[in-house]
């Protein structure tokens, strides 16, 4: 029987281990002595600048460099030649670290808006221009998860398996409450969809369907489901399914946004 492939480390991870590493002191400090040179610095240099060993600054180096904070190559200080092997230089990568537990995706949230701005037509109003917005993104999102994967046909099993791990990359925290219903247990755009929840829940919700629809998978929709501490959007059966794994008193899809989140 095969088994489902490792987990693989989400932003959220990446994140928490870049903090993890600049931890120690020494590190931590050499790292902001590189990060202010605004050039390529040598370990000599990053030593002299915390007053430990070499020996000792190029294993802290070598760790920060293991966590995607710092490049590494061999060069010449000042672009002289010189007899024999260069020296290994150090210098930062372009990576920005936020670590928010549990996730939040704001910049998801302002890039869509950006685009509303930027794209409104004639005839719409920002709301309408904003789900568009929403919706248009996660059916591209979608589109590039399937030419990824090549899923082939997805029905509801398969489609929602595929879903969890773009959602839970997206801080989505999702839990499969049975085979065709999934439940997303942290919203991302919170603390915003609280203070203006048609919009955002209404963003979330067209993003969601938008990735369904990109992604093809059939039998499943996404619908608005709120709870209290919880994302306001559910996937499961679509129009003439829901009967078969509906759950007795369960959350309703007619229930209006914003209560959850």
């Amino acid at each position: 029987m095969a088994s489902d492939p490792p987990a693989q480390a989400g932003p959220a991870d990446s994140a928490i281990d870049s903090v993890s590493v600049l931890s120690e002191d020494s590190r931590r400090r050499m790292f902001a002595f590189i990060r202010r040179a605004r050039r390529a610095v040598t370990r000599d240099e990053a030593a002299a600048s915390v007053g430990i060993s070499r020996k000792l600054a190029a294993f802290h180096l070598d760790k920060l460099v293991d966590a995607g904070l710092l490049r590494a190559r061999y060069e010449t200080p000042g672009g002289t030649r010189k007899v024999g092997r260069q020296p290994k230089v150090y210098e930062p990568t372009d990576a920005q670290i936020t670590v928010s537990i549990p996730d939040r995706r704001h910049e998801l949230l302002a890039d869509l808006l950006l685009d509303a701005v930027l794209t409104e037509r004639a005839g719409e109003n920002a709301r309408q221009a904003a789900m568009r917005a929403a919706q248009e993104r996660g059916r591209q999102v979608g589109e590039a998860a399937r030419r990824e994967t090549r899923p082939g046909r997805l029905g509801p099993e398969r489609g929602l398996t595929t879903c969890e791990r773009l959602l839970d990359q997206y801080g989505y925290e999702p839990v499969r409450e049975t085979p065709t219903r999934l439940r997303l247990r942290n919203c991302p755009f919170h603390p915003l969809a609280a203070k203006a929840p048609e919009l955002v829940c209404g963003m979330n919700h067209a993003f969601l369907s938008g990735y369904l629809d990109g992604l093809d998978v059939n039998g499943v929709r996404a619908a608005l489901a709120p709870e209290p501490g919880e994302c306001c959007v559910r996937l499961g059966p679509g129009e003439g399914e829901a009967a078969t794994d509906e759950t007795p008193g369960g959350p309703s899809s007619s229930s209006a946004p914003g209560t959850g989140c």
